[in-house]
């Protein structure tokens, strides 16, 4: 299941390993000027597939689905940010905005949809892998067992995923549009490194603590005997999905660090040549 909050950003990176190449052509046209050579005609920079897909099949000024999707995950933090200072505590503030994370996680399943049609060139693997597992951690784990709705753990992965998909989205918006903030990059390509650690906290912290709860009710299990001589235990599967993570996190973290090293370094070198 894990990396629900990890796989999330894979499907970026092929993206935004090749918005780098970008300043390829302002470098160029410096170097001819040095050598007194004719000024080059600009040339449009190379977009990521997504992006061209996007332009070609949404139109220039709408090109992509994508910024709406981060008008829903502003809708639940400024959600949280209110019951919070109506409250003036962090407990419970799952309730204030269980129905729209649940509908917005559920209506994500459309995202699935949208990359075997091709209109979001991404991998339909990947996404079915993200999305499924934050429906299943919404659906099969939190709203099942209502005792861990109002532990801390939720709130913990909630947040984590608000931030993160904002970030994400963000990027995504602004490289449709040909104007990428260094801050905006900077951000997508830093603070996952607190953020990944703190949602796979959040989500494992969230299944451990519904462990007893499903094992006392005998949750979604099925026993024998029975007229299908199948039997399943909830219980034991969830445990499973807890020890996915051991192999799937490392994996998925150690890539985007890989990643941030390669495009913030690339950016670097960029800005020291001007």
């Amino acid at each position: 299941m894990r990396a629900s909050f990890s796989c999330s950003n894979m499907q970026a990176e092929v993206t935004e390993e090749r918005l780098g190449k970008d300043d390829e052509a302002p470098r160029r046209q410096k170097q001819h000027a040095r050598r007194g050579c004719p000024k080059a005609t600009p040339t449009r920079p190379k977009m990521a597939p997504d992006i061209i897909t996007a332009e070609r099949k949404g139109g220039g000024d709408h090109p992509d689905p994508r910024w709406r999707r981060r008008l829903r995950w502003l809708v639940i933090a400024v959600g949280l940010v209110r019951a919070y200072l109506a409250k003036g505590s962090y407990h419970s503030l799952y309730y204030s905005i269980e129905k729209p994370l649940k509908f917005f996680q559920t209506g994500a399943l459309l995202e699935i949809l949208h990359c075997a049609m091709g209109i979001v060139p991404s991998s339909v693997v990947l996404t079915s892998f993200q999305v499924m597992s934050r429906v299943f951690l919404i659906w099969a784990v939190t709203h099942s067992v209502k005792e861990v709705q109002s532990e801390d753990c939720v709130l913990l992965f909630v947040i984590a995923w608000t931030i993160t998909e904002i970030i994400r989205y963000s990027f995504y918006t602004f490289s449709l549009l040909n104007h990428l903030p260094y801050l905006i990059k900077w951000a997508r390509y830093t603070l996952f490194i607190v953020l990944y650690p703190m949602g796979v906290s959040g989500e494992l912290l969230t299944i451990y603590a519904a462990l007893p709860f499903v094992r006392q009710a005998g949750l979604y299990s099925i026993s024998l005997p029975n007229k299908y001589n199948f039997s399943f235990d909830y219980y034991a599967f969830l445990i499973l999905v807890m020890l996915s993570y051991i192999p799937l996190f490392p994996q998925l973290y150690f890539h985007m660090i890989y990643q941030r090293r390669k495009v913030l370094s690339h950016t670097e070198e960029h800005k020291k040549f001007e």
